[in-house]
């Protein structure tokens, strides 16, 4: 059920009038309704890998409480050790068997031995790295005595499973979420209205924005040997900005969802489009999973305290993970991730050589040095996503051949593209001290409200029955 559909717009008006005006008493009823409908929320896909869910989350449940109740450390450790290799177990069975299982038998066929070519047909379950990843951050944060293990199951299972961010984020902290599951949620109109202007905006970015340029850029990735070298130049440009339209739609819409109900959800994208430089970049884009790995991987390798190779084995331990949880069905997505490792540990090493780590302060219009370094991060961002978007690593390797191989000085195809690019930097800008664009309150109310219907009339006029977001996968 995508956000950009038909079905999840039904389903929706249905679940908030049914959560807000049929009255629960008790809490627990309240939480068990929004399990019910995560549940039946995440079934819509495929209610077999319920079970999946159910199995990481009860898993992770039990041994919380475990932990908890133990005052043997070896003990405690044994039982983290087990959920982290039972859900990296699971997570690495459903996104990387079949990618093993082809490298060996491609291994064996180079040196003569045929294994056959059969391999399993595993089906990724949706949402599998976000609510694994979830949910091991619960007991790490247990063992660390970080958060206290909750007795109430319904809360904890509501917590796993909610339906906004469940099956592409942002990864959720127990101690940010799990406490607003324990609280009785009153109707709060403001609250609730400002959850719609974002669930609007986030529409519009995927549906006006992303999916207008996603028509272009999947013309050029198909036939890219036979076009110029602007127009391929062009593509990873268009492709940049698809990318963070596409995934910061579902983020925008998951976190007005949240407020609908409730709740609020932790901010995923800062306007990465604005940082001056690659490091920051990284710290305002998916910063649900960035942080993660900083918490529970780059601090306990000693993060930055420790320089040179130290700072360099860190920094690209990090990164190759970040690839390697995108997927490994080809080498792309680790030399993605190790691209912008090498990026990240240049730019940290540099801060830290001629201590420049302040934040540059933005004004109404960027000064000319500021835009350079914003274009100048931006062209570091694109160049990579080749490798996201392409189909296998072979094809991301024939774009970059075809750049050097085709002539250049040619117009290039798409350019009107260039006017949903334009409409979403420019909304950005004006709203990027504030947590979404469309805070705008303080405008007259004829303008607000043209505005607003404006949005909406170009996501019903170029709604194509629902595009899947490209972090589905994932």
């Amino acid at each position: 059920m995508l956000f950009n559909s038909l079905e999840f717009i039904l389903f929706l008006i249905i679940v908030f009038g049914l959560y807000w005006f049929v009255p629960f008493k008790k809490l627990k009823y309240q939480n068990l309704f929004i399990l019910v409908i995560s549940y039946f929320f995440y079934a819509w896909w495929d209610w077999r890998f319920l079970f999946l869910m159910f199995f990481s989350s009860l898993l992770d449940y039990l041994i919380g409480l475990s932990i908890e109740h133990s005052n043997n450390q070896s003990k405690r450790k044994a039982l983290l050790i087990i959920s982290v290799v039972v859900n990296i177990g699971l997570l690495s069975f459903f996104k990387y068997f079949n990618f093993f299982v082809d490298t060996c038998i491609a291994a064996f066929a180079s040196v003569g031995i045929n294994l056959g070519s059969n391999t399993l047909n595993i089906i990724l379950p949706v949402g599998i790295s976000f609510y694994t990843f979830q949910t091991l951050s619960y007991t790490i944060d247990i063992y660390r005595n970080e958060i206290q293990a909750t007795r109430d199951a319904i809360s904890y299972f509501a917590f796993v499973g909610f339906f906004p961010q469940l099956v592409a984020g942002p990864i959720e902290r127990a101690k940010n979420l799990l406490p607003q599951f324990q609280q009785k949620r009153n109707f709060d109109f403001k609250f609730a209205k400002d959850g719609a202007l974002q669930v609007l905006w986030g529409l519009f970015k995927k549906v006006a924005i992303a999916d207008v340029i996603g028509q272009q850029t999947e013309l050029i990735l198909a036939g890219y040997e036979g076009m110029s070298a602007s127009t391929l130049v062009y593509g990873i440009m268009l492709i940049g900005v698809q990318i963070y339209a596409d995934f910061s739609s579902y983020s925008d819409i998951a976190i007005g969802v949240g407020k609908l109900f409730g709740f609020r959800i932790m901010k995923n994208f800062d306007y990465p489009l604005f940082a001056m430089n690659i490091s920051d970049f990284f710290r305002r884009w998916h910063i649900s999973l960035y942080a993660w790995f900083r918490d529970y991987v780059f601090f306990p390798l000693g993060g930055v305290r420790k320089r040179g190779w130290y700072l360099f084995r860190n920094v690209m331990i990090i990164f190759a993970l970040t690839g390697l949880w995108h997927g490994a069905d080809s080498a792309k997505f680790i030399v993605m991730g190790l691209i912008y490792g090498l990026m990240v540990w240049a730019t940290i090493s540099w801060q830290l050589k001629t201590k420049r780590r302040r934040k540059e302060k933005l004004s109404i219009l960027p000064s000319p040095r500021q835009l350079l370094l914003m274009v100048w991060v931006f062209i570091l961002y694109a160049i990579p996503c080749i490798f996201f978007i392409s189909p296998d690593f072979e094809s991301s390797l024939g774009y970059f051949y075809q750049i050097f191989e085709a002539e250049f000085w040619v117009m290039p195809n798409g350019l009107n593209k260039l006017l949903p690019v334009a409409t979403l930097f420019i909304i950005d800008w004006l709203g990027k001290a504030k947590e979404h664009p469309l805070h705008i309150g303080h405008w007259p109310g004829i303008l607000r409200w043209s505005f607003y219907y404006t949005l909406l009339f170009l996501i019903l006029y170029l709604n194509d029955g629902g595009s899947p977001y490209i972090y589905f996968q994932f």
